[in-house]
């Protein structure tokens, strides 16, 4: 059942590379492009697509009684008619707002789930190769999707309400390979979601803080420098999709075995190692190579840090997995991890605001900046990081 239960995951988070192919690559055009925002618009438009991630553990809360696998499916309805509403229904900012609320809530609703569902698929000590795999299940769609558009939109026109009806679909499609799945029993499902706040998770909760704050830094402003200040437009970030996609089919799952082999807190420190230079090159690229090749070269430095910070995006794996280890109990996980996701998003709804002050009164630079400032946070945080040798999940379970 476990073998059934894995491959019918597998096949749905495939499906979902091809819905999240279209909104890395479409979605910050299709605001520029369709409602001409500024800086500061698309700054404050993050507050409406990040709430829902801040409302994840409320809503699961108030949904507990469905259990992990229903309520992924239904998180994937509802990202399915947030995403067509988009395409279809968006005549105005309002609607347009309302229907990206819905579509966040989906998104968001599943990140914590889609951990979750996928480590309870793994057996003790190979949850990393586990989550590795479904990992590159989804970069491998996300990447066959990022090649079909660049191609197609190469030679003809961007038609956004096309492009939004196949992720639609293929949300749809992920719901019922989902529905598919074996459900959690009541009594699980009770135990499993309520408002948990432990303190023996807090240096999980602010791993997460402090995820929040990097992650927003390049959703909101990494695109919008390649988009505004370079001039790019949906075929580079096609492109550059691919590139990513081709290369994770490959890094996710050797992150999935550096978790396994040397544990959370080595990969941990070395994203945020990493990041630090990330957000030093997106600061300083322009300003001492912007001479180079008629400023080619500038932006293809930014875009191979683009690329990069998407790379090391799969570390987060080793969040989930730290909690798993260090969990009091099994039933702590799936409401720890909504936790995680609104925590994280308190900072994902604030740091737009300041980071949009800091683009319009001093420059893109300085946002990046502050970004290397909180990766080196972030560097001591995992410090911190210890698992017990027999963590409290499988103690529980011999008892």
């Amino acid at each position: 059942m476990r073998k059934r239960d894995f491959i019918l995951f597998l096949l749905a988070s495939a499906l979902l590379g091809i819905s999240q192919s279209i909104d890395n690559s479409f979605i910050n055009n299709f605001f520029n492009d369709t409602f001409h925002l500024s800086v500061t618009q698309r700054t404050m438009l993050e507050i409406p697509r990040e709430f829902p991630g801040f409302a994840v553990v409320f809503v699961s809360t108030i949904l507990f009684f469905l259990g992990d696998v229903r309520l992924a499916a239904l998180a994937n309805v509802l990202a399915a008619f947030g995403m067509f509403g988009l395409g279809y229904f968006s005549s105005g900012m309002g609607l347009m707002v309302a229907w990206l609320l819905l579509y966040s809530l989906g998104q968001h609703l599943f990140i914590p789930l889609s951990n979750s569902i996928a480590m309870s698929l793994a057996d003790e000590g190979n949850m990393g190769k586990r989550l590795g795999q479904i990992n590159a299940a989804n970069t491998l769609a996300f990447l066959l999707a990022n090649l079909s558009f660049a191609l197609i939109f190469k030679v003809v026109a961007v038609n956004y309400r096309v492009v939004f009806l196949v992720g639609a679909l293929a949300f749809f499609a992920a719901s019922l390979l989902i529905l598919k799945m074996t459900p959690h029993s009541p009594q699980n499902v009770h135990k499993g979601f309520k408002i948990l706040i432990r303190k023996e998770y807090r240096l999980f909760y602010g791993l997460n803080v402090l995820f929040g704050a990097r992650k927003q830094i390049f959703i909101t402003f990494a695109p919008w420098v390649l988009i505004q200040v370079f001039n790019q437009g949906v075929s580079t970030f096609a492109l550059l999709g691919f590139i990513i996609a081709g290369i994770s089919i490959f890094f996710k799952p050797f992150v999935g075995y550096l978790i396994d082999k040397y544990g959370e807190r080595f990969v941990l420190a070395g994203e945020a190692f990493c990041l630090i230079f990330v957000c030093l090159g997106y600061a300083f690229s322009q300003r001492f190579f912007i001479g180079i090749g008629h400023g080619e070269f500038t932006i293809y430095l930014i875009s191979a840090c683009f690329v990069f910070d998407q790379m090391i995006m799969a570390a987060g794996m080793a969040r989930a997995t730290y909690l798993k280890k260090i969990a009091l109990n099994s039933e702590d996980v799936s409401p720890t991890l909504s936790m995680g996701t609104t925590v994280d998003h308190v900072l994902s709804m604030i740091v737009p605001w300041i980071g949009g002050f800091i683009w319009t009164r001093f420059g893109y630079e300085y946002v990046f900046l502050g970004g290397a400032i909180i990766a080196c946070f972030n560097l001591l945080a995992t410090s911190r990081i210890q698992i017990p040798k027999h963590d409290s999940v499988s103690r529980s379970l011999a008892q």
